[in-house]
């Protein structure tokens, strides 16, 4: 009688290279994506030397790009803010790197701290704001490429929030 407890694999399981699965070389799912960013956040090496501080306007630098994504590395001094908006059909994720933002909803206001991750589905609204003494840097991740960033009126009702995950690790998982 054969059963599954019946199977035994013979030899190194490393050597059936047809059954193993190829790493891939760009993110394909939330947890990838998340993933990628996390390894970003962990090699300062990748990032650090390109932070630029503006007091007159939010710095940004487009930090890498691969199959229908981008990477983007944001600076904020004091008093920064985003402005309410959505990311148009992009799907999102947001890694604070240093510092401390804050992020405004419909639902609430959160603060943010170094290593907070937020993972935003497309037409999340969110005001993203440095209302600290410390400047602040994060990175974003936008899936398909950011094409549409709209603008929305403070307390407009017109826009909805989709859910985000708030447990990035269960997204991971």
């Amino acid at each position: 009688m054969n059963s599954d407890s019946d199977l035994q694999i013979a030899g190194d399981i490393l050597e059936v290279r047809h059954l193993l699965q190829a790493p891939r070389e760009h993110p394909a799912t939330v947890a990838e994506f998340v993933g990628l960013s996390r390894s970003i956040a962990a090699d300062r090496s990748q990032w650090e030397p390109l932070v630029q501080y503006d007091a007159t306007t939010r710095w940004y630098h487009r930090l890498r790009t691969g199959p229908g994504y981008e990477v983007w590395l944001l600076s904020w001094v004091p008093g920064q803010g985003s402005g309410l908006h959505d990311h148009g059909p992009s799907s999102g994720v947001l890694t604070v790197l240093e510092g401390t933002l804050t992020e405004r909803t419909e639902r609430g206001t959160r603060a943010l701290g170094q290593g907070a991750q937020r993972v935003f589905a497309p037409g999340y609204a969110h005001e993203v704001i440095n209302d600290t003494l410390e400047p602040a840097i994060s990175l974003h991740v936008y899936y398909p490429g950011l094409t549409d960033m709209p603008m929305h009126m403070p307390g407009h009702t017109a826009c909805t929030a989709p859910a985000t995950y708030d447990d990035i690790d269960a997204v991971t998982a």
